[in-house]
């Protein structure tokens, strides 16, 4: 008798539970929220952070405040978010930096895939194949006979050993075959500044942050790397049309710690992309890319494809952190 009280007892229990967690995932959040930011203030992924932060805000009723956490090239904050209770109040800025340091990055305390639940994304865009005026190249084929023709004389700038701009020229190499020289930078503003003076001859870069050098004739576009022409640039090729299974995306997005309740994941997902679907925020975004609104499972998968491809690229490549 006692045996099958307690099993009726335990079977209530579980009953009940579904309906406690939604009516928590419905009262949520009845505390301030912290969105944990892995890099300064001031930057792109803070920009986001602050943007939806304030969004959360109002639509949810509790300050989501911003905390940045630098260092370690993004894994200090990231770590910090591993470890933090999945209760829905610890959410962690995520950007393709995260799918890199994955394998940028060999003796991680954390699994990006198995610690962290993806929430929603924001937007996807393209980083462009600039040149120097100079350079006696108009398209990417003229680029790669040229290269192949000058091997290891031709200088590609980045914004930094492992950054994105680094190993979106490795892939480059890994596709083509053409042997470049990479000389990083600490920063992209420098690295630019050198490809306009023609110090380096290549560079990839961040569309939205290089139209304008593009536009004013100061640098040539060669290529948009994503895996179709780009709407700021409709002239501008994409790398594909010319180099087979060349494709790079950035993109940012929210998670939290693996094991937070899914019915606040998915009310996160749907309050952030009610967010995207805004006319004031859709506006913020028309410069920077295409909006994202998604699943957290298929945002999920977006973040597990981008750890393959750029594992296959810092394993050919043989980058290590600096």
């Amino acid at each position: 008798m006692l045996a099958r009280r307690r099993f009726l007892h335990l079977a209530a229990g579980a009953a009940a539970l579904p309906f406690a967690r939604c009516a928590a995932a419905q009262s949520y959040p009845t505390r301030p929220v912290r969105i944990v930011v892995t890099f300064p203030a001031g930057g792109s992924n803070d920009f986001h952070a602050r943007l939806f932060g304030q969004w959360l805000s109002e639509r949810l009723g509790q300050p989501f405040v911003v905390e940045n956490r630098p260092g370690g090239g993004g894994n200090i904050g990231t770590a910090e978010v591993v470890r933090s209770r999945p209760d829905g109040y610890s959410l962690l800025l995520l950007s393709v930096t995260h799918a890199i340091n994955a394998s940028f990055y060999g003796n991680l305390s954390y699994d990006l895939v198995r610690d962290i639940a993806p929430i929603a994304a924001f937007y996807r865009s393209s980083y462009v194949m600039l040149v120097n005026p100079k350079v006696p190249a108009h398209m990417v084929g003229e680029f790669i006979a040229y290269g192949k023709a000058n091997p290891g004389k031709i200088n590609f700038a980045s914004n930094g050993i492992g950054a994105t701009g680094h190993l979106a020229g490795e892939m480059f190499k890994m596709l083509t075959g053409v042997e470049l020289l990479h000389v990083p930078y600490r920063g992209e503003g420098p690295a630019l500044t050198d490809l306009i003076g023609g110090q380096v001859q290549v560079m990839f870069a961040a569309l939205t942050a290089t139209l304008p050098l593009v536009r004013s004739g100061q640098l040539r576009a060669l290529a948009v790397t994503a895996g179709a022409r780009w709407q700021a640039l409709p002239d501008v090729p994409a790398l594909s049309e010319t180099v087979a299974g060349y494709e790079l995306d950035t993109w940012a997005g929210m998670g939290a710690p693996k094991g937070t309740p899914p019915e606040i994941v998915e009310r996160l997902n749907r309050e952030i992309n009610a967010g995207l679907a805004t006319p004031e925020i859709r506006a913020k975004y028309a410069d920077l890319g295409i909006i994202l609104t998604i699943s957290p499972a298929e945002f999920g998968a977006l973040i597990a494809q981008d750890i393959e491809k750029w594992g296959k690229v810092i394993r050919f490549a043989g980058i290590k952190p600096g």
